[in-house]
């Protein structure tokens, strides 16, 4: 079988962070030490070999690269310092940009001029369209749902949600024929039938990231799935505060009335005290996110572990977005308690900019992204295995 190579690939995925790709010699030390490599999905040193050799389309088509949680000892371990586990991560930046069809993401990765202009941009543009929306909120004391109308805030950020699942809807179709796709070979006919029933293989490694937890440094793997398991939460509360709303008002007045305080007016009185075991586990996840955007940001700044010697501009953007969202809710929740309207409004329009700022740049371009197609890599494996077993059993049959 002919395979097309492209001599320019090293230099390409140079632009995405891989510079140090060509000082591999092929030692397989790294292959040898990951605990994540295995006899059918082995990396990383096979594509720090595909880089060398041009061998693009092997790399567009491969789902190894997903399956790396750069643990850090295949770079710890280098005798050549090639930093394998930065190639790899270059290789999921590469990939994304791929996945992505607005092409968007070749530019967020590659420039840092445009990634800043882009999450400038958005940012200001929320908070002009906040100034623009804004009602007559008082200003003796707090009127949040005054200020910014609660329908505006609700079916807005359900409208901006589901165009931002659909985008990486989307983006995952496009994931799906590039790691099933190009391999002729190797054909499988997959049913839609296998591809419901192994949905739970995704939803299980979304929510517990169990294959991170095979890393020899599992406090990596702790503050991973303290960040997916907060950000859960938030997702969670949100969606339960409506619900609730709508049903304990709709027990008294009936459902009309019931959505219109849970998407209009709100409920006139405080739906979860202070110290109601749900609202602890927001102060907890709050609490969870803040601590490990200090803690990575003081290991990008010491540079001690291999994943925070090349930080990416992204990486950085990412910490930022992510600490300004938390830091800027948190101020809102503090000067409403202590009924300080004009700092409330200010630090809730702070809050929105940098929640539409993180899931537009975080969701389809940068770590998200990520965190979305690990788990969907691992899910097409598990998919591709059991059309296989069907496809076998069913040659046996005849």
């Amino acid at each position: 079988m002919t395979i097309r190579v492209n001599p320019n690939l090293a230099r390409t995925l140079q632009k995405f962070g891989a510079k140090t790709a060509t000082h591999c010699f092929h030692c397989g030390n790294c292959t040898v030490v990951c605990p994540l490599s295995t006899d059918d999905n082995q990396f990383p040193r096979r594509f720090m070999r595909y880089t060398q050799l041009g061998m693009e389309e092997k790399l567009k088509h491969s789902v190894e690269p997903w399956l790396c949680y750069f643990c850090g000892d295949c770079s710890r371990l280098c005798p050549r310092q090639a930093n394998p586990g930065e190639v790899m991560m270059s290789m999921r930046r590469y990939l994304t940009s791929l996945y992505d069809w607005t092409g968007l993401s070749l530019k967020v990765y590659t420039s840092k001029s445009f990634e800043y202009m882009v999450a400038a941009g958005l940012f200001l543009a929320t908070l002009i369209l906040v100034l623009l929306l804004q009602g007559n909120a008082p200003l003796d004391h707090t009127e949040l749902q005054k200020f910014i109308p609660r329908s505006y805030i609700i079916v807005g950020g359900m409208l901006f949600g589901a165009g931002l699942a659909g985008l990486v809807l989307f983006n995952i179709c496009r994931m799906q024929k590039f790691i099933t796709g190009g391999q002729p070979n190797q054909y499988v006919k997959i049913p839609v039938s296998v591809y419901i029933k192994e949905l739970g293989t995704f939803l299980y490694h979304f929510v517990s990231q169990n294959k991170f937890s095979q890393c020899t440094n599992r406090g990596r793997y702790i503050k991973h799935f303290l960040l997916v398991f907060s950000f859960l939460v938030f997702a969670f509360y949100a969606g339960l505060f409506v619900i609730i709303e709508v049903v304990q008002e709709s027990l008294h007045g009936g459902l009309i009335n019931g959505l219109k305080v849970a998407f209009v007016t709100g409920a006139p009185h405080a739906l979860f005290p202070a110290f109601h075991p749900i609202r602890l586990l927001e102060y907890a996840a709050t609490a969870a996110v803040l601590y490990v955007v200090i803690e990575s940001f003081i290991g990008r700044i010491a540079k001690r572990e291999p994943l925070h010697q090349d930080s990416h501009s992204t990486d950085w953007t990412f910490l930022f977005l992510v600490g300004g969202t938390i830091f800027t809710g948190l101020l809102t929740h503090i000067f409403r308690n202590l009924d300080y309207a004009l700092a409330t409004y200010y630090s809730f329009a702070l809050h929105l900019a940098f929640i539409v700022t993180l899931f537009v740049v975080g969701a389809l371009f940068a770590k998200w992204a990520h965190a979305v197609y690990r788990p969907f890599a691992l899910y097409f494996i598990k998919v591709r295995e059991t059309a296989l077993k069907l496809q076998r059993d069913e040659y046996a049959s005849f």
